[in-house]
């Protein structure tokens, strides 16, 4: 915790977006740079971070702050390298793997994981293989290619959306289908990917320690979503 330094906040029109004041002085970025938001929506949603805060600043209660200045000190600087890391969740997404087809699981995994592949095909004009089993079966190159190229198009703010929606899913098809997801759409979304974990839950029991950590990633991956909502208006 940090004593509260400050005590109005405020939102500047600057050169590239909106910027955030503190009694007048921008804040910067961990990496020293200033901290532009590219809409209003994004800079309004950060001012109001600053706002809540009490007579101790908590930075646990500043996500939308830390995903800002991953952005501009680490994904700006290189997307290209952060789309390659993505990528190779595509290689082995978890959507695509599959139980045996003899095994119970097998028919939840095609009532809930087959619509959602099947749309994302059609929508991005790609073919993905599935696998039954855990033996790896690539990708096929120009299904990758494809992915690549959709990647390249987003700006870093809604890239660095999508790399945290793919790390916490092990899906990029899961993150790219929230891109266009309203809020009930993209808990529905985590909860597909999260189908296996929810069927062991139901079969031996849950637990509370691993219960709390899928909650957590859960509101991490809809607060990211969120942020891609705020970036793109």
């Amino acid at each position: 915790m940090i004593r509260r330094f400050y005590k109005d906040v405020t939102l500047a029109d600057v050169p590239g977006g909106y910027q955030v004041l503190l009694d007048g002085r921008g804040v910067k970025t961990v990496g020293g740079a200033a901290q532009v938001a590219p809409t209003q929506a994004l800079g309004e949603a950060l001012a109001a971070e600053w706002r809540r805060q009490g007579d101790q600043i908590d930075p646990a209660s500043l996500p939308l702050r830390d995903m800002t200045d991953y952005v501009i000190d680490v994904v700006a600087g290189d997307p290209a390298a952060i789309a390659d890391g993505m990528i190779s969740y595509a290689e082995t997404d978890t959507l695509c793997y599959r139980a045996d087809p003899d095994e119970p699981l097998h028919a939840r995994q095609m009532a809930v994981w087959e619509p959602l592949l099947a749309r994302f095909e059609a929508d991005h004009g790609v073919r993905l293989v599935r696998v039954s089993g855990i033996l790896h079966r690539p990708q096929p190159p120009e299904t990758l290619a494809a992915l690549r190229a959709r990647l390249a198009l987003l700006d870093p703010f809604t890239l660095a959306g999508v790399e945290t929606m793919t790390t916490l899913a092990a899906s990029l098809v899961t993150a790219l289908a929230a891109l266009e997801a309203r809020e009930d759409d993209a808990r529905a979304l985590w909860q597909a990917a999260c189908l296996e974990e929810e069927w062991q839950a139901e079969l031996w029991g849950r637990e509370e320690e691993a219960e709390e950590r899928r909650a957590r990633r859960e509101a991490d991956f809809l607060r990211a979503c969120g942020f891609v909502r705020l970036v793109r208006g």
